[in-house]
């Protein structure tokens, strides 16, 4: 959300420039950058700690408290406060890898830590090689293929789109709980898939007709906005939250360091090939992403599993298991004694 959140302002920022001249166009975007990268540097001081970070470093009453606070409605004898601090003993790693900054041995230690390293790079790539960096970073280059050539209606229409895309977006973080992961991150790259296609077909009559078919153009533009449709619903929710997710407590910093590297190394392509792509075929670069979004589909539905309602020790199960989606997508009830005891796991 604060991602379209600052598109926004970035992008009515930018089009109240192009009014505008001399030094004052570049500076007010800039100003508005370190505006907000400050309110963050301020801000961050009053969120809360990770219960899970203070019991690691032996806060292990910081640690009940917080988890009092937010998960017991303020009675430190809830069950799932004994629940979750059962679990805390069991599974964190006191002295794990992540205690040594230099020690990384925790990414690679195990089947189920490169099972769940996979994952994480594998949708932190998705993300950006599903041709939404090119309705990003070269809109423009997109727009000449649908006949929009000036740059006050461009503008206009990368207002419009961010626009969009944060509502969609909205919709897509209200359904992560509620369809789950794996069933959203499928939706985004099949939708994809059909949209790319869609742009192919209407940007190829329209190049086709001597840049004369103002219906080929109108079709280009509306599968624009509704790539910004499914993306958003099917991705942007997911692209910070997935990651992080799939990684054990012990893994979680580093593992979002090597996840950081995938976005580089794929953003790579992004910068370099996709606009002389553009720039050299035109429409027919869109086929790279009709492909490549099947080939991402496929990938989700066999290798990706869901992390919908698991705490970070139901995963540890799911990963050490031989086959982790199917694992992911059983249903269990789980029986809790006075306690906080687990005294029975039905699957069903």
């Amino acid at each position: 959300m604060l991602r379209f959140t600052g598109a926004i302002v970035a992008s009515s920022a930018a089009r109240g420039a192009d009014n505008l001249t001399g030094t004052i166009s570049w500076a007010i975007p800039v100003w508005l950058q370190l505006l907000f990268s400050g309110i963050i540097v301020i801000l961050v001081f009053f969120l809360p700690e990770s219960p899970r970070w203070l019991y690691v470093n032996r806060k292990f009453d910081a640690a009940k408290r917080m988890l009092t606070k937010y998960h017991g409605e303020g009675n430190p004898d809830s069950i799932w406060v004994t629940l979750q601090l059962r679990e805390y003993e069991e599974y964190l790693e006191m002295n794990g890898s992540d205690k040594r900054w230099w020690d990384y041995s925790a990414l690679f230690r195990s089947r189920a830590s490169r099972y769940r390293l996979l994952c994480n790079v594998m949708i932190s790539i998705f993300g950006q090689w599903a041709g939404n960096s090119v309705l990003s970073y070269f809109l423009s280059a997109v727009l000449d293929t649908a006949g929009v050539k000036e740059t006050i209606p461009k503008a206009n229409l990368n207002l419009a789109n961010n626009f969009q895309q944060f509502f969609f977006a909205i919709v897509g973080a209200v359904l992560v709980d509620r369809v789950g992961r794996r069933p959203l991150l499928i939706f985004g790259n099949v939708g994809c898939c059909l949209v790319w296609a869609g742009m192919c077909i209407s940007s190829g009559i329209y190049q086709g007709s001597g840049n004369g078919n103002k219906a080929a153009a109108d079709i280009t533009l509306f599968f624009i906005f509704l790539f910004g449709t499914v993306y958003s619903i099917g991705f942007t929710p997911l692209q910070a939250l997935f990651p992080v997710e799939v990684l054990s407590f012990e893994m979680r910093a580093k593992g979002m360091a090597f996840s950081g590297l995938a976005v580089n190394v794929a953003n790579l392509l992004n910068q370099f090939a996709w606009p002389i792509a553009l720039e050299n075929i035109g429409w027919k670069t869109y086929i790279v992403f009709c492909i490549w979004c099947a080939v991402q589909a496929t990938c989700v539905y066999f290798f990706i599993p869901e992390t919908k309602n698991r705490t970070l020790e139901e995963l540890d199960e799911i990963f050490s298991s031989p086959t982790p989606v199917k694992t992911s997508i059983e249903k269990k009830k789980v029986a809790l004694a006075a306690n906080g005891e687990i005294v029975n796991v039905e699957r069903v």
